[in-house]
């Protein structure tokens, strides 16, 4: 996958590592000297397109034409902004990403300006920070369908509701499933039979309101 990147700071520079590290094809655009510098002490000099990332120009010499995905790591929000709807209605990049500065302009990341995904830093840490409180001890092992879903693991302490009970018999919501359990090291598959026990670490696939249920099924009563 071709991926031109926008931005040369820490974010911009983070993502081209991960994404070489993962054998794609980059090209990341930076225009200030005292980034540059660093850039390529960190980053192959190829990969490093020296020019204004919103200029058409300059996006058309560094291969835009060719890419699948751009993201828009800037420091200006607008500047990010002119990025995806020129990557989109000049160039049809299947793919846009854009990093959000200011939490204040969020709105503005949509559709109209042909953003695919709007990367809100402050949105994201207060969403775990909410998710962390209301599932008590669960743990959040993997994000699905752009966080829709989530593969989550209890170990179940005693005095939790689901002990003793049978899987059919959990009054789960319609959108949590029971995936697997770890018992004594051992892989469990569950059956509606399977009955849970103390120290059970359960791993199941959920929404976001099916977490805080599950969280209250499975752990803790005294914490949820």
């Amino acid at each position: 996958m071709f991926v031109l990147i926008a931005g040369g700071g820490r974010r911009g520079s983070t993502l081209a590592r991960y994404l070489l590290d993962q054998n794609h094809e980059i090209v990341l655009i930076e225009h200030r000297p005292d980034v540059l510098a660093h850039l390529h002490r960190e980053l192959p000099t190829e990969i490093i397109f020296e020019g204004v990332a919103t200029q058409p120009h300059v996006l058309e010499e560094a291969g835009i034409r060719r890419a699948q995905v751009a993201a828009a790591c800037m420091v200006g929000d607008a500047d990010n902004l002119v990025l995806c709807y020129l990557a989109r209605k000049l160039y049809e990049v299947g793919r846009t990403i854009a990093c959000i500065n200011d939490p204040r302009a969020a709105w503005l990341f949509d559709d109209h300006f042909h953003v695919d995904v709007a990367v809100n830093q402050s949105d994201i840490l207060a969403r775990l920070i909410e998710e962390e409180m209301s599932l008590g001890d669960m743990m959040t092992l993997l994000k699905l369908r752009r966080g829709q879903y989530s593969l989550v693991e209890e170990k179940i302490p005693p005095g939790a509701r689901a002990v003793g009970m049978h899987i059919k018999d959990l009054p789960l919501p319609p959108q949590a499933v029971i995936a697997a359990i770890l018992r004594a090291g051992n892989l469990v598959i569950p059956r509606g039979d399977t009955t849970i026990q103390v120290g059970d670490e359960v791993l199941a696939i959920v929404d976001s309101d099916a977490a805080e249920v599950l969280a209250r099924l499975l752990g803790n009563s005294h914490s949820t």
